[in-house]
C-alpha cells in the first residue's frame, strides 16, 4: 500500500515539474517577444517620439540660444533701455488692484547704469569716506542691487527688495523698532541737567515748518506740483530724522515716501559735509571758543521719571504723536530702569542693527530712475537740503539770541545739534568747537538739544498729522 502511495506521488511530482517548465517557457517567450517589438518599435518612433512634459519645448536651435544669451545680459538690456515694471505696478498685475505710482514707470537704459553709478558712490562715500556707513553702505548696495536690469530684485512680488520694502519701510513698522532703539541708547541726561538747550531743538524745527513755504514758491516752476499733504512730508526731512520722515509720508503722502525717504537719509549722513560751513558762517571765532560749565549729576529716579512725564503730556497734549514718542519713552525707560538688561541690550544692538540693515536696504530699492530722475523728485531733493541747511540755521541763531539774556553764556554750535540726527550733529559740533579750541569739549552739552530735536521733530510730526491726516 505504501508503494502505490509512493508512486502517486511520483507521479504528481513530475506533473508538476513538467507544467512549471512549461509555464516559464511560455512567459520568457512571450517577454522576448515584447522587448524585441519594443525594441523595434523604439528604433523605428527614435526620430518622432515626445517625451512627457517637453511637448511645447522647442527644439535646440543654435542661434536662437545664443540670442537669447545676448538678449538677457544687462548690456543689451542697457542698450535697448528695455522699460523695466516697476514694483508697483507689479502688484497691479498680480491682484488686480490700483497701486500708488505717482511717476513714470520705465527709463531708458542710460539712467539704470547712471543710477548704479550713483548706487557705487554712495557706497563709496561710506567705506571709504566713513559718512555714516552704517546707513549709507545698505543704501549704496539696494540701489545698485534695484537697478539691476533683468534682476527683479525691487520690481517683483517676489523680489527680495520689494519684499523687505512691503514689510516695515512702506509702513510704519520699522521706524517704529528702530525708535524703540533710539529711546533704548538715547542718553536725556545732558537735556535734564540744562533744560534751556530743549529750546534749541526746538528752534531747529523751524527748518520744518519755513520750507513749507518753499514748497508752495516751487509750485510756481512749470512741471512741478506739490499738494498740502505732500509738503508736509517734505518738510520734516528738515529735522534729519529718517524714520519719523518715513513715518509722516506713509501717513499723508504714500505715493512720496520713497524719494522723501531717500534724501533724509542722504542728508542724515552727509551731516558733516552741510553743517560746518553753516555753522561758521553764522559765528565767530570768539563765539565757537566759549567754553561751558560741567553738567551737573542727573539722578536715577530723574532719568526714570523722564520718559513716563514726557509719554503722559503727549497723550494729554498731542496724541498723534504718541506712536513716535512713545516708542522712543518705552525704549528708554527699559534702558534706565536698568530691571531688564537683556531687552535693553537686545533693543540698542541686535535688534536696532537688523531694523537698520533692513530700513536701509528698502530706502536704496527705491532709488530707481521714474522715481529719482523727474521735476518733481529734484524739487524735493532741494527743499529738503533747504529745510537741512534752515534747521543747522535756527538752532545756532536761537544759542546767539540766548546769550543776550543769559550770564553764562552757551556755545552756539550746540544750536545745529538741534536737528534730530542723534549723535552725528552733536559729534559735528564737538568738533567745529575743538577746530577753533582743542581743549573746548562739547559732546555732551551738545547732546542735550540733539535728543530735544529728536522729540521736536516727533511733535512737529503730530502736528501735521493732526492738522492734515485723515
Amino acid at each position: 500500500m505504501n508503494t502505490a502511495k509512493n508512486s502517486v506521488q511520483k507521479t504528481f511530482c513530475i506533473m508538476f515539474i513538467i507544467m512549471g517548465v512549461v509555464l516559464a517557457l511560455n512567459i520568457k517567450g512571450t517577454a522576448f517577444a515584447q522587448n524585441n517589438a519594443d525594441e523595434q518599435a523604439s528604433f523605428r518612433t527614435m526620430n518622432t517620439a515626445i517625451i512627457k512634459g517637453s511637448e511645447n519645448v522647442p527644439s535646440i536651435n543654435a542661434k536662437k540660444f545664443i540670442v537669447n544669451i545676448w538678449k538677457s545680459t544687462g548690456i543689451y538690456m542697457m542698450i535697448q533701455g528695455k522699460p523695466q515694471a516697476s514694483a508697483a505696478q507689479a502688484v497691479q498685475e498680480t491682484s488686480g488692484q490700483p497701486a500708488i505710482q505717482p511717476f513714470a514707470s520705465s527709463a531708458p537704459g542710460w539712467q539704470s547704469l547712471a543710477m548704479i553709478a550713483i548706487g557705487f558712490l554712495i557706497v563709496y562715500l561710506g567705506a571709504a569716506k566713513d559718512f555714516e556707513p552704517l546707513l549709507l553702505i545698505p543704501i549704496g548696495f539696494g540701489t545698485i542691487l534695484v537697478n539691476i536690469p533683468g534682476a527683479g530684485m525691487g520690481n517683483a512680488p517676489n523680489g527680495m527688495l520689494h519684499i523687505i520694502y512691503d514689510a516695515g519701510v512702506g509702513n510704519e513698522f520699522f521706524p517704529m523698532l528702530v525708535f524703540m532703539g533710539i529711546g533704548a541708547m538715547t542718553d536725556f541726561g545732558p537735556l535734564i541737567a540744562n533744560p534751556k538747550t530743549a529750546l534749541l531743538g526746538g528752534a531747529a524745527q523751524l527748518g520744518v515748518f519755513f520750507t513749507m513755504f518753499g514748497v508752495a514758491l516751487m509750485n510756481l516752476i512749470p512741471g512741478i506740483d506739490y499738494t498740502m499733504l505732500q509738503a508736509c512730508a517734505i518738510s520734516i526731512i528738515g529735522g534729519a530724522d529718517g524714520p519719523t520722515t518715513i513715518y509722516v509720508a506713509g501717513k499723508l503722502a504714500p505715493e512720496m515716501l520713497a524719494v522723501v525717504a531717500v534724501a533724509a537719509y542722504s542728508y542724515m549722513a552727509l551731516v558733516p559735509l552741510i553743517q560746518p560751513p553753516i555753522m561758521k558762517a553764522l559765528t565767530t571765532k570768539k563765539e565757537r571758543c566759549i567754553k561751558m560749565k560741567q553738567l551737573r549729576e542727573v539722578s536715577r529716579i530723574e532719568r526714570i521719571m523722564f520718559p513716563i512725564l514726557l509719554l503722559v503730556i503727549t497723550i494729554l497734549l498731542l496724541p498723534p504723536a504718541a506712536p513716535l514718542i512713545g516708542m522712543i519713552a518705552f525704549g528708554n525707560f527699559i534702558h534706565e530702569s536698568g530691571v531688564v538688561d537683556r531687552l535693553s541690550k537686545t533693543l540698542e544692538n541686535e535688534l536696532l542693527n537688523i531694523v537698520s540693515i533692513l530700513l536701509s536696504l528698502g530706502v536704496g530699492s527705491q532709488m530707481t530712475p521714474e522715481k529719482i530722475m523727474n521735476p518733481n523728485s529734484l524739487g524735493i531733493i532741494f527743499l529738503g537740503l533747504l529745510a537741512f541747511a534752515i534747521a543747522t540755521a535756527g538752532g545756532v541763531l536761537m544759542a546767539k539770541v540766548m546769550n543776550l539774556f543769559l550770564r553764562e553764556k552757551i556755545n552756539p554750535l550746540i544750536g545745529s545739534a538741534g536737528v534730530s540726527a542723534v549723535p552725528m550733529s552733536a559729534r559735528v559740533s564737538n568738533k567745529v568747537g575743538m577746530d577753533a579750541d582743542p581743549s573746548n569739549f562739547l559732546l555732551m552739552d551738545a547732546m542735550g538739544p540733539n535728543v530735544s530735536g529728536v522729540i521736536g521733530t516727533a511733535i512737529a510730526a503730530g502736528v501735521f498729522i493732526a492738522t492734515y491726516g485723515a
